[in-house]
């Protein structure tokens, strides 16, 4: 007896469905990908300085004076990723200042010993529409600690700021941070009362995935 089409139809709908459901979702549906595929939770994501950059902290959003470094970089561990448009969360484990790479125009300053990011680690989140906000545990602050050599010895200027924000952009797979803003924790009157950072990131990787491929946002 032949089976009317219809009903083939029918049965041919129904497993296409079964199979589409069945399926796991494709790798652009996450908000961050690397290698054409979604990054996994638990992935480490890493970035230095963008080429031919530097990493600022100076006195004021409009100035030049302060703290330049030209080596810089950040590690991340990838906790949730879920589909995209959505939120991807991150845990800011590692940020470092190589401290050879630093030097300082602030009248009075002769070098820079250390800059060091304390409070670690930061949780960040990185929305589909490429922003960048990094917080600090509850209770705490985001600092940095600049030990310096100046002409009265070595002094520490501690900064701290309730949060940042930043740009991810899928143009260059940056993390771009521009004049956020610190303010003195603590220190000698050397050290100038706000710090405003600046720092691009260049590109995110996944190191987790064989050749570390760029990390884009979805």
């Amino acid at each position: 007896m032949r089976t009317p089409r219809s009903l083939l139809a029918l049965t041919g709908a129904v497993v296409a469905l079964a199979l589409s459901a069945a399926s796991p979702a494709s790798a652009d549906s996450a908000v961050l990908i690397a290698g054409g595929a979604a990054v996994a939770v638990g992935d480490v994501l890493n970035a230095s300085l963008a080429g031919g950059t530097s990493a600022t902290l100076y006195s004021s959003a409009t100035g030049t004076s302060g703290v330049s470094c030209t080596s810089s970089a950040f590690t991340a561990t990838v906790t949730d990723n879920p589909a995209a448009p959505g939120t991807a969360t991150e845990s800011l484990t590692g940020h470092t200042f190589t401290s050879s790479s630093c030097t300082s125009n602030v009248t009075g300053v002769l070098g820079v010993t250390s800059i060091t990011i304390d409070n670690l680690p930061y949780t960040t989140t990185v929305a589909s529409d490429g922003t960048l906000t990094v917080t600090p545990a509850a209770g705490s602050t985001i600092r940095t600690t600049a030990t310096l050599r100046t002409l009265l010895g070595t002094i520490t200027c501690v900064y701290q700021a309730p949060s940042l924000t930043g740009r991810a952009d899928n143009a260059d797979n940056s993390l771009t941070f521009t004049n956020q803003q610190f303010t003195k924790a603590s220190g000698s009157s050397l050290c100038f009362a706000n710090g405003y950072f600046t720092a691009k990131y260049a590109p995110v990787t996944d190191t987790s995935q064989p050749g570390n491929p760029v990390v884009s946002v979805n």
